[in-house]
């Protein structure tokens, strides 16, 4: 037996166990798959297109958070569970400043992510994306914490006049599909909503961004109470301070 001194200087070194928090989170990670009727269709009477992307069950009864990016402009969006059962969901809202979006779905006794705290988290931590990249279901990657608060002027350009990004950067690997699914500690729960990429091929190339769920609570609640995000106007804006200034 080892010196509880010398036990400790030990395990410090052993790889971190990710396969209990990504069990978990994998059951509570979907795929969603947006589809848009398209006018008149085309010869082959194919009148619908999708993209795809994924989600996170946060309540047992089958709410549903993503990126309002992957339902946008969708006339019906399709869920599927781990387990290959299939919904339609109802958008219960969505908010385009902060690029999230609430599902629900007809269902009871769901496996769901606990919330963790967002704020707590370190620089070099470790954490796991969970999504469906290139609709690989179920896909868990790993990485740490690269850099937290980042403002990458993302919202903006998809049309956020008001955009609140405060971005947790991971080197995660995230690839389109990853959108609206999960980022989590070790500890198995939800820290934050996989969002963006930064990369010049649209591939993975080293940078994934997530919402903090701090951020997304406000955000998620809003929408469920009243379909839409209650914000104030401070009348004031915003801006980085620089060296002269």
């Amino acid at each position: 037996n080892l010196s509880p001194r010398f036990k400790q200087l030990y395990t410090s070194t052993t790889p971190t166990n990710f396969i209990s928090a990504a069990n978990d989170s994998r059951e509570a990670v979907v795929f969603i798959r947006s589809l848009t009727k398209l006018e008149g269709g085309n010869a082959l009477n194919r009148d619908l297109s999708s993209s795809t992307g994924s989600g996170v069950v946060i309540s047992r009864d089958g709410y549903i958070v993503t990126n309002h990016h992957v339902i946008e402009g969708a006339d019906i969006v399709e869920v599927t569970l781990n387990n290959n059962k299939e919904y339609i969901a109802k958008v219960v809202g969505s908010d385009t400043q902060t690029d999230m979006a609430v599902l629900k779905i007809e269902a009871d006794q769901m496996p769901y992510m606990l919330f963790g705290n967002s704020d707590s988290l370190q620089v070099g931590e470790w954490v796991l994306a969970v999504g469906n990249p290139f609709r690989l279901q179920s896909t868990v990657t790993a990485g740490i914490v690269s850099a937290k608060g980042r403002n990458i002027n993302l919202l903006r350009q998809r049309g956020g006049e008001y955009a609140i990004e405060n971005f947790i950067q991971t080197d995660a690997a995230v690839n389109p599909g990853n959108s609206g699914g999960a980022l989590v500690n070790t500890s198995g729960e939800l820290i934050g909503i996989n969002t963006a990429i930064a990369s010049q091929t649209g591939s993975y190339s080293g940078y994934s961004f997530a919402i903090p769920i701090n951020l997304a609570k406000k955000i998620i609640n809003d929408l469920k109470d009243y379909g839409e995000v209650k914000r104030a106007i401070l009348g004031v804006r915003i801006q980085d301070i620089t060296q002269e200034l």
